[in-house]
């Protein structure tokens, strides 16, 4: 018998995942709700291609309830599903795959809160720049009461300076969750890049890139909704929130780091301080699609700069925008923009970003 009602009971779940499956496929089809959370279900697809590995055009449009999930009235509640990516499954394994979809209205436009469709019109009307990106996703675990794990339940762990990639008992919290995440994303073809604890105990970060334009918002997508599910595993609730614990411990952010053919090559410092200077009059337009309560987590301290003011520096983490040291030395790589908020979309960060440096999508410079 199960000794918990919310944690999977893995010993059992095996030998039923271990069943022939008669010659069909699961598919998991993962959409984004609208509360930026992921949401999912399962369908059975009867044939599996003769090369073991499907396409996008083997997989049909589904649909869902929108009216359960903030997409859509009651009245009209269906939303539709198209399928934008595909990845193998690490949790049932071949040929079973993870389906990553775009979620549509009936009358053939996107959902309101598909801010996928703009961003791939964007990246495509930009591709000549072969735009490259790398998202830090921080995240903290939380039990079941909203308290960081291995926090005192009635009072608070040691100042912070022994945890940012820490080691050994009292100085990280669920390692077992972040390394089964790591391993499933390399299974899944996810392009993590690393992990490491952070700042504050319970709290760790994941990168993921370099990816090719509309990659990356797929890629975090696919990388955050196998969080969740391992985490729900384990009896562990991740928490985006900027801002998770109030007082002095550091937030949660989702630095992003960006770089043109231009200015990955001798001569690009100049390319990327031109991209500066034009994220630098459109601040406050990024800060509104950088996450909720972001207000919280840029205050000026903790390794963030001030939400009111736009600065940037060499190696300098209390800037909006660094430049790493090595970057400033050789005169050309890439820069990082700090502020966006663990909870931000990241279609809506590389859009935005793609948008402000290159133009609107009738090609225009935008203005300030």
């Amino acid at each position: 018998m199960a000794t918990s009602t919310t944690v999977s009971y893995t010993q059992n779940l095996l030998k039923y995942m271990k069943l022939d499956q008669k010659g069909s496929a699961m598919a998991e089809y993962i959409w984004i709700d609208s509360q930026g959370g992921v949401r999912s279900k399962s369908k059975t697809l009867l044939k599996v291609p003769e090369s073991g590995e499907f396409a996008l055009e083997d997989l049909p449009e589904w649909n869902f309830d929108g009216s359960s999930t903030g997409q859509a009235p009651g009245e009209d509640s269906d939303v539709y599903l198209r399928p934008v990516a595909i990845f193998p499954d690490p949790f049932r394994g071949a040929p079973n795959i993870l389906v990553l979809t775009e979620c549509w209205d009936p009358d053939g436009t996107p959902n309101k809160f598909n801010y996928r469709a703009e961003c791939a019109k964007l990246m495509n009307a930009h591709k000549v720049h072969e735009p490259w990106f790398g998202l830090e996703q921080e995240y903290t675990l939380l039990d079941f009461s909203d308290r960081p794990y291995g926090w005192p339940t009635n009072g608070f762990p040691g100042p912070q300076g022994p945890y940012y990639c820490g080691v050994g008992a009292g100085k990280v919290f669920c390692r077992d969750i972040v390394e089964a995440h790591y391993k499933a994303c390399l299974n899944a073809g996810v392009k993590i890049s690393g992990t490491n604890a952070e700042v504050m105990p319970a709290q760790w970060e994941f990168q993921v890139g370099p990816c090719t334009g509309i990659e990356m918002g797929d890629h975090l997508w696919v990388a955050r909704f196998l969080l969740h599910r391992i985490a729900e595993e384990f009896g562990a609730k991740i928490s985006f929130h900027p801002k998770p614990i109030p007082g002095d411990w550091n937030g949660a952010g989702l630095h992003s780091n960006f770089s043109s053919k231009e200015m990955r090559v001798e001569g690009g410092m100049k390319h990327i301080e031109a991209a500066i200077k034009k994220l630098e009059g459109r601040h406050k337009e990024h800060i509104a699609v950088y996450g909720e309560d972001n207000t919280m987590r840029l205050t000026g301290k903790h390794e963030t700069g001030s939400i009111d003011t736009f600065t940037y520096g060499v190696a300098n983490r209390g800037a909006s925008i660094r430049i790493p040291r090595e970057c400033g030395a050789k005169g050309y790589g890439y820069f990082e923009d700090r502020r966006p908020a663990s909870n931000a979309d990241p279609y809506q960060i590389t859009g935005i970003m793609m948008e402000t440096i290159y133009g609107g999508l009738d090609g225009t410079e935008l203005k300030k």
